[in-house]
């Protein structure tokens, strides 16, 4: 049993094994959130295959049906030791209904234009039957209530609920906007997810500019230690209006400092090897300076408890509100990870 999530408005959805494979899985993601669900904890994992027969339940049973075909085997060739990627989406009573009709026709060749098959797909049934297996549809969405709440529990297990009060366990992570253009977010989550911390809530953002007025309070405040800069200029030029992603991280007390450390030092090339700006940064002090700008370092984490309360109302208060009032699954990648 899942206790405590609210599935009238809750829905499950399953990017399959062909969606990971054409690296399709942003683009459904996005243009879920983009249809006006709050889509949430992202999870990769490998499919064990009672994962796969619970979830296909329905059809496995229908024998009348589906008589002339093996489907345990084909369900399994499909799904059983495969990547797959899993999010929840939350909306009004009636999302899975509105769901099901943005992803379209099981059969991609008769998903009308705008749906995610009838826009992204490129298998069809006629080939799915002619080679003896199942149809690549790309995704899977709870039908109902019922089916998201078995989904739920088939993929994410019992969990545990989204604690955003407990500021001292938890820290927002903020993938900058040179992260993003540079492809980089999901090495930082996975980089920090690896560490041993729980990753839950990605979301991805644009910025407006007082949230970054917001967050980077103390360089407006202390604006004289940089002479020669217009902060709140640059603060805007590197901010307002760009990509950012966010997400929630969840460890032990002590969170906000373990994470300061594996992120390293702000100026890329005095970062250790071994944290995330000395590895991957690119970017120096020496080279913003010259270039009046502030420097490009990826990442930043939330500093202590009360900075991350403060990261948490400017980022999710603002753009997730939802995330405040309806509890949301904890997941993990660094267990989706080392399941594979």
């Amino acid at each position: 049993m899942v206790d405590g999530v609210d599935f009238e408005c809750w829905a499950v959805i399953l990017c399959k094994p062909d969606a990971v494979a054409r690296g399709l899985v942003p683009r459904i993601l996005e243009k879920v959130a983009d249809a006006g669900f709050a889509v949430c904890d992202r999870m990769d994992v490998v499919a064990q295959p009672w994962q796969a027969h619970v979830v296909y339940r329905d059809m496995l049973a229908d024998t009348g049906r589906h008589h002339r075909r093996n489907l345990p085997a084909h369900v399994d060739a499909a799904f059983s030791g495969r990547p797959v990627t899993l999010a929840l989406a939350h909306g009004k009573p009636g999302v899975h209904a509105r769901l099901r009709q943005l992803i379209g026709h099981t059969d991609p060749t008769r998903a009308v234009p705008g749906t995610i098959r009838g826009d992204l797909g490129e298998d069809s049934l006629a080939v799915a039957r002619a080679e003896n297996r199942l149809v690549h549809n790309l995704v899977h969405t709870s039908d109902d209530p019922d089916a998201a709440r078995r989904e739920y529990g088939t993929w994410y297990g019992p969990g545990r609920l989204l604690q955003v009060a407990d500021f001292e366990r938890c820290a927002v992570v903020l993938c900058k906007p040179d992260a993003v253009e540079r492809d980089l977010v999901d090495s930082v989550l996975h980089r920090i997810a690896d560490a041993g911390v729980t990753i839950a809530n990605r979301i991805d953002v644009t910025v407006q500019a007082w949230q970054a007025h917001v967050h980077y309070w103390d360089l407006l405040v202390d604006a004289d230690w940089f002479p020669d800069r217009d902060i709140p200029a640059c603060l805007d030029e590197t901010y307002a209006g760009k990509q950012v992603t966010l997400a929630l991280a969840h460890g032990e007390p002590g969170i906000h400092d373990r994470l300061r450390q594996l992120i390293g030092h702000f100026d890329p090339p005095h970062a250790a090897p071994g944290t995330i700006r000395g590895d991957l940064g690119s970017d120096s002090l020496h080279a913003a300076l010259d270039q009046r700008r502030l420097v490009h370092n990826l990442v930043h984490t939330s500093d202590d408890p009360d900075a991350a309360r403060r990261d948490f109302g400017t980022w999710y208060g603002a753009r997730r509100r939802i995330l405040l009032t309806a509890p949301a699954p904890a997941v993990s990648l660094q267990t989706s990870r080392t399941s594979r």
